[in-house]
C-alpha cells in the first residue's frame, strides 16, 4: 500500500466531511465523484444545484447525488450565516449588508460552515488564488490556540528508502511564511511534527536546519534557529526536536554522529524545518526535479481547522489526495 492509499484508509476511518467551494468546476466535480465512490470522506459542494446535476450528467458522474449541495446565492440559511459573520467581524466594523454579500461567496460560506461545525475541513484553489482562499480562512476560522502563523508542509516521498522513514519525510515551511521569527519558527516545527504524525504516520524526529551545527558558526541567523529549537522543545516536549543542524548532519548517520554525537535526531531526521521560506521552497523544488522525489502538498498547517489550497494547475487526482489529507488533519 503506497502512502496516499494509507492516508485514504486513515481518512475512511475518520469519516469526516469536507466542503469543496468550487463545486461547479470540472476537476472538482470529478474528484468529488471519486471520493464519494471510494468512501473516505463525505462531501459538501457549493454551487447551483441544477448546474451541478447537469454537469455531472454530461460527464457521466454517478455518485454526485450522494453529496450535499448548497447554493450560496439561494441559501435558506443566508441570514443566519450573515449574522454569524457580523458577530465574528464585529471588531472590524462588519455591517449586515456587507455580510449578506460575502456569504454569497463560496469561499466565505465554506469557512462559516467550518466555524458552525457543519463540516470538518475545506479544499479549494482549483479556480481561486491562494490569497482568496486563505483570506476568509484567517478572518473566520483563524489559527490554532498558541499558534500565530500558517505554514505549508510537503510530504516528500523518495525512491531511495534510506531517507527519513522508508523514503518518507515531511518538510516545512515550503509554501507560506517568508521569514519567520524564532517563535514562529518554533510553532512551524511543532505543527509540522503533528502533520508528520497524523498524515504521514511517522514518529517525528524534527531537525531545525541552519548552516551551522551546534555552534560551528556564529551568526544572528544561527541564533534564530537555536532559540527556535529551545522554544519548540518547551512547547511540545512529547516530540523529538533538535537543532541547529546542517542538512547533512540531520539526515546522514555518519555525519550526524561526527558533528552532533549527543543528538538523538542527528543523522536520523524525518522532519526538516527550514529557517526561511526561500530556503524551503528552493530545496523541495530542487529535490523534486533533480532527485525525482514526489512532493505531496502543500499541506497548510496552523489553522484552527484544516483548510488546504490547491494549485490552479491541479489534476483531479491532486484534489482527491488533498481531500484525503484534509480529512486526516481534521
Amino acid at each position: 500500500m503506497n502512502l496516499i492509499d494509507q492516508i485514504k484508509a486513515t481518512a475512511k476511518l475518520a469519516n469526516k466531511t469536507i466542503v469543496l467551494p468550487e463545486g461547479e468546476e470540472e476537476r472538482t466535480l470529478k474528484a468529488a465523484d471519486i471520493i464519494i465512490k471510494e468512501g473516505f470522506a463525505k462531501i459538501v459542494l457549493l454551487g447551483n444545484k441544477e448546474k451541478i446535476e447537469a454537469l455531472s450528467k454530461d460527464w457521466g458522474l454517478t455518485h454526485i447525488q450522494e453529496a450535499q449541495i448548497i447554493d450560496p446565492k439561494d441559501n435558506p440559511k443566508k441570514e443566519f450565516y450573515a449574522e454569524m459573520l457580523c458577530e465574528i467581524r464585529r471588531s472590524k466594523g462588519m455591517q449586515m449588508d456587507e455580510a449578506l454579500r460575502l456569504v454569497e461567496d463560496p469561499l466565505y460560506l465554506a469557512t462559516l460552515l467550518i466555524k458552525n461545525k457543519e463540516v470538518d475541513g475545506e479544499v479549494a484553489g482549483a479556480l481561486n488564488a491562494t490569497g482568496d482562499v486563505l483570506r476568509p480562512a484567517f478572518q473566520v476560522v483563524k489559527t490554532l490556540p498558541g499558534v500565530s502563523v500558517v505554514s505549508g508542509a510537503f510530504i516528500m516521498v523518495f525512491k531511495d528508502p534510506q531517507w527519513g522513514d522508508n523514503g518518507v519525510m515531511v518538510w516545512a515551511d515550503c509554501a507560506a511564511h517568508p521569514n519567520p521569527n524564532e517563535r514562529e519558527l518554533a510553532e512551524i516545527a511543532v505543527v509540522t511534527a503533528q502533520t508528520a504524525k497524523s498524515i504521514a504516520q511517522l514518529d517525528p524526529r524534527v531537525a531545525l536546519l541552519s548552516f551551522s551545527t551546534k555552534g560551528s558558526a556564529k551568526h544572528e541567523m544561527v541564533d534564530k534557529v537555536r532559540n527556535a529549537t529551545k522554544i519548540a522543545q518547551e512547547m511540545a516536549p512529547q516530540f523529538k526536536i533538535d537543532g541547529e543542524l546542517q542538512a547533512d548532519a540531520a539526515i546522514v548517520p555518519g555525519v550526524g554522529k561526527s558533528k552532533a554525537p549527543d543528538s538523538e535526531i542527528a543523522g536520523r531526521a524525518n522532519v526538516l524545518i527550514f529557517p526561511t521560506l526561500e530556503v524551503g521552497n528552493i530545496a523541495y523544488k530542487l529535490v523534486q526535479r533533480m532527485a525525482g522525489a514526489e512532493a505531496i502538498g502543500p499541506v497548510m498547517q496552523g489553522m484552527a481547522a484544516p483548510i488546504n489550497d490547491l494549485s490552479r494547475g491541479c489534476s483531479v487526482e491532486d484534489i482527491v489526495s488533498l481531500v484525503a489529507i484534509t480529512a486526516c488533519q481534521a
